[in-house]
């Protein structure tokens, strides 16, 4: 069984308001992992995005500490407590970090875990240190949960910056979810996964990521053991990955490699930055089972920035249709991103 990394393209024709016939070209690829489709539409490059000429202003409420629940004088009165038998203080800290239950739970088993006390911190410019504490917090977390509840082996670590991504706070944190039901994504990159190994022996973003260093067109950097590229088929804005190839449980993971995360998350928000843009969503997904053959992939994906009347990044043929239309190819994407992220080494 081969990973095939197919795209076809495509040509539209359109007479233009001089009268001239012009074409337009369109991509179609197909993620080799999913089978998912997307479109390159190049020519939506020429139309002006709102809000990304300049780094969008400060959010209205960056400044606003006392309204918001995470900061240090309503932390303790207005966020909820684990129960006992979780976590037994309630909430647990890792550094700088104090992870919770979330007020508004996904699932079975959901968290939120704080970077430090700051309220506002613009994208590209955290510690890598909070950043790291954040995602030891949600693996203590997690570790707990399967202690208390093996079943609960579907996981995930996400982050939504801003609210043009579904943030409901400016204030930084991450999200951490556990329960016994797979969410879509979990089920069929299982099933995915493990056909893959049964076939070849192999792990599938492993395979993948072979293959991208080989290519050289759309694979970064590495940060530690991490390696940074940019999806074949992305399905969001400039999409990068990271991958730790051969590693299949968040829980097992060590400091370290956290701390080498965190670092390449704050490579891809410069980068972000440098473009202009404020707001991105991260995910992290794993199947905490002994016999689970998913690798540990990160995915971040650029929204429309965070302003005042700001056009969507998702329009009627990414939510009816099913693929998504970007329109810059991956490979510029990778391009422009080295210089963001240190050397191979």
């Amino acid at each position: 069984m081969d990973l095939i990394f197919s795209s076809k393209n495509i040509v539209a024709r359109i007479v233009d308001t001089r009268g001239k016939t012009i074409e337009r070209p369109i991509e179609i690829r197909k993620d080799p992992v999913t089978g998912r489709s997307c479109r390159i539409t190049f020519s939506r490059s020429l139309e002006k995005e709102a809000s990304t000429d300049d780094f969008p202003p400060r959010p209205p409420t960056a400044d606003d500490t006392v309204n918001c629940p995470f900061c240090p004088r309503q932390l303790e009165g207005a966020t909820p407590r684990a129960i006992s038998s979780l976590l037994p203080e309630g909430r647990q800290r890792q550094g700088s970090s104090v992870l919770f239950p979330n007020l508004f739970p996904y699932g079975a088993y959901s968290a939120v875990s704080l970077f430090d006390e700051q309220h506002f911190v613009e994208i590209g410019t955290a510690d890598e240190n909070t950043y790291a504490n954040s995602f030891i917090n949600c693996c203590k977390y997690l570790q707990k949960v399967l202690a208390k509840d093996r079943e609960a082996v579907y996981v995930a670590v996400t982050q939504n910056h801003l609210p043009a991504a579904g943030g409901s706070l400016v204030h930084p944190h991450l999200q951490v979810h556990a329960d016994r039901v797979a969410s879509n994504h979990h089920r069929f990159l299982e099933k995915r996964a493990e056909k893959f190994y049964s076939a070849t022996g192999k792990g599938i973003f492993a395979t993948y990521l072979e293959h991208e260093i080989r290519a050289g067109q759309r694979y970064i950097s590495c940060t530690g053991q991490w390696h940074w590229l940019t999806a074949f088929a992305p399905e969001g804005f400039f999409e990068l990955w990271a991958i730790l190839p051969g590693r299949n449980s968040i829980c097992g993971i060590e400091h370290e490699r956290w701390q080498e995360l965190a670092q390449g998350v704050l490579c891809a928000q410069r980068f972000f930055r440098k473009l202009n843009r404020n707001a991105y969503n991260l995910g992290l997904l794993a199947v905490e089972k002994p016999s689970s053959r998913l690798e540990l992939r990160v995915s971040l994906k650029v929204r429309a920035n965070y302003a005042p009347w700001v056009r969507s990044d998702f329009t009627g043929y990414e939510l009816m249709l099913g693929d998504m239309a970007t329109f810059v190819a991956p490979e510029q994407t990778a391009r422009q991103a080295r210089a963001f992220w240190p050397p191979r080494a």
